[in-house]
C-alpha cells in the first residue's frame, strides 16, 4: 500500500527561515491548513531538540480551519562556515470519529499506513551589515586580546609587582642559606671548642699528679750536710773508744 499524500497545507512548504542576528530567540512561522472535510491530528518534530520550542507542537485541526506553528530557534553565537543540518517534520494523520481520550496513545496506536509527513529545511539568514560587523571583530586566536591582557599601564605595573616579589623572594631564600651557614658553623664551632676543654682538663689532671709524685720524693731525702756531720762525729766518737 503506497503511502498517503499530506492532507494539509503547509506555508512555507519545503524551508523555515531564521533571521539573525541570533543573540535573542529569533521566530519563525509556520501555518498548517486542513482543507479537507475531516479532522486532522499533527504533530511536530525536529532532528535538534535542545535548539528549538514549538508552540504548539501537536493538536487537532478541524476541516476549512489553520493553525499556526510558532517555531522559535534559542539564541547561540552563529557561525556562517557552519554547515545547517537542521530539519522538521509535520507528521498528520485523519483524526478517529469521537471523543479522542489521550492523543498520545493515539499516536503509539497509529500505523505507518495512515500516517502521512512533510519534511522542512532550515536556512539561517544573517543580515549583510551584521555578518560584516562579526568579520571586522574577529581577533587572532593566536593574539591575546587587548581584553584578556588590560591596559598596557596595568599590564607593566602588573610585571613589575610580580618583578619584585620574586626579588624578595630569592633575597628571603639566601638570607636562609646564609643562617643555615652560621648555624652549623656554631654547631662545629661548639664541638671543637668542648674538645679542647675537654684534653685540657685531662692534661692539668697529669701535670698535676706528676707535681705531687715529685715534690714528696723531694720532701723526704736527707741532705749531704747531715751525712758529713754523722760521719764526723761517729769518727770522733770512735777514735775517743779507740785511743
Amino acid at each position: 500500500m503506497s503511502k498517503l499524500e499530506q492532507v494539509l497545507i503547509l506555508e512555507p512548504s519545503t524551508e523555515l527561515r531564521f533571521k539573525g542576528p541570533f543573540t535573542e530567540i529569533v521566530v519563525s512561522d509556520l501555518k498548517l491548513t486542513n482543507p479537507s472535510q475531516q479532522k486532522v491530528c499533527f504533530k511536530v518534530k525536529t532532528t535538534a531538540p535542545k535548539r528549538y520550542c514549538v508552540r504548539p507542537n501537536s493538536g487537532i485541526i478541524d476541516p476549512g480551519a489553520s493553525v499556526t506553528v510558532a517555531v522559535m530557534l534559542q539564541p547561540f553565537v552563529f557561525d556562517p562556515n557552519e554547515k545547517n543540518k537542521h530539519k522538521f517534520m509535520v507528521q498528520t494523520m485523519f483524526a478517529p470519529p469521537g471523543t479522542i481520550e489521550s492523543p498520545d496513545a493515539l499516536w503509539k496506536e497509529a500505523t505507518p499506513e495512515t500516517l502521512m509527513d512533510s519534511k522542512l529545511k532550515c536556512f539561517f539568514d544573517m543580515p549583510a551589515e551584521v555578518q560584516q560587523n562579526n568579520l571586522d571583530g574577529v581577533i587572532d586566536d593566536t593574539k591575546p586580546s587587548m581584553k584578556s591582557m588590560g591596559t598596557p599601564e596595568k599590564s607593566i605595573k602588573s610585571q613589575d609587582a610580580q618583578a619584585k616579589k620574586d626579588e624578595e623572594v630569592k633575597r628571603l631564600s639566601e638570607q636562609v642559606q646564609l643562617l643555615k651557614k652560621e648555624n652549623l658553623k656554631l654547631k662545629d664551632d661548639e664541638v671543637r671548642l668542648r674538645k679542647m676543654a675537654v684534653n685540657e682538663t685531662t692534661v692539668s689532671s697529669i701535670q698535676a699528679s706528676h707535681f705531687s709524685d715529685s715534690e714528696t720524693v723531694v720532701s723526704h731525702p736527707i741532705p749531704p750536710m747531715i751525712y758529713l756531720v754523722v760521719v764526723f762525729i761517729l769518727g770522733f766518737i770512735i777514735g775517743k773508744f779507740i785511743l
